[in-house]
């Protein structure tokens, strides 16, 4: 298993301190979210008692992001959440989310093999630019779902985000007047 497959564990201290095992430091919780962000899976474990305390730090996470205005999760997907735990067999939500958030990661890996296949496009130039393009905008649509959830990290990351996508706009403009050009 490669040290991207394996999850990242961090362990609690009793002083609720959390501890990175792998570089030997403190982390916060926005650090795990940015680990997270990244495509890595996370373990948090009490030193004490050994218990898994993932799902609550996660929730957590979600918590103070919500907190702070970002909208994780919309109204009425919080609400269904919590109504299919209030009613006997509520149990099939989670199966059922994880399920479409695989659907979702697999059709997006999907979407870019096939733009990385060999095709007659690949031959024409400016065909690298256009590619790049797609899998910047797959990531800014699908919030980085390859694994991980990008959200702002910050107050600071939402006007970087516009500009990228201005960039993006504009580059496709310029892509779509070069495609013209050769019809």
């Amino acid at each position: 298993m490669s040290e991207q497959e394996k999850p990242l564990l961090i362990k609690r201290y009793a002083s609720r301190r959390l501890y990175n095992t792998e570089t030997s430091d403190y982390v916060t919780l926005e650090d795990i979210a940015a680990f997270i962000r990244d495509g890595r899976e996370v373990q948090i474990i009490d030193l004490k008692t050994g218990d898994d305390l993932t799902r609550q730090y996660l929730l957590q996470i979600i918590a103070e992001h919500e907190s702070r205005g970002e909208n994780v999760l919309p109204v009425n997907v919080l609400n269904d959440l919590v109504r299919s735990y209030m009613i006997p067999g509520g149990g099939m939500m989670p199966q059922f989310l994880q399920s479409s958030f695989e659907m979702l990661r697999e059709s997006q890996s999907k979407m870019m093999e096939n733009m990385n296949a060999m095709n007659p496009m690949s031959q024409m130039p400016g065909f690298e630019a256009m590619k790049a393009q797609q899998q910047a905008f797959l990531k800014a649509m699908t919030g980085g779902l390859s694994g991980a959830w990008s959200g702002p990290d910050s107050e600071g990351d939402a006007p970087e985000s516009k500009e990228d996508l201005d960039d993006i706009k504009k580059q496709l403009a310029e892509l779509q007047q070069k495609l013209s050009k050769l019809n």
